[in-house]
């Protein structure tokens, strides 16, 4: 288990990421938009596919073109490095998912 960042550690991290927000203290948040309802379904297969093998899962919620990820580590109570270490893949995965998200 890592151990929980700290607010100043959270927002130093933050600080280089694009489109991710922090709710309640505890939860990285971003809406991923797509073109269609499949780009966001190969989306989420990616992203099942990567929390696998991290071995750590985020919230999903698909509403049609679009999916927001949720993540935070439970056993730490807040946000850690894996936390922060998934994201950066999760945004690789959309990164690579050109012909299917809205530009």
């Amino acid at each position: 288990m890592g151990s929980r960042l700290t607010t100043e550690e959270v927002k130093a991290r933050l600080s280089s990421l694009e489109g991710w927000t922090v709710e309640e203290g505890k939860w990285l948040v971003k809406k991923y938009r797509f073109s269609f309802f499949t780009g966001s379904i190969a989306f989420v297969n990616r992203i099942a596919d990567i929390a696998e093998a991290m071995n750590h899962h985020p919230m999903i919620a698909i509403d049609y073109r679009m999916v927001t990820l949720r993540l935070t580590s439970w056993n730490a109570g807040g946000l850690t490095e894996l936390d922060f270490a998934s994201v950066v893949r999760y945004d690789e995965a959309y990164a690579g998912s050109a012909d299917d998200r809205t530009p």
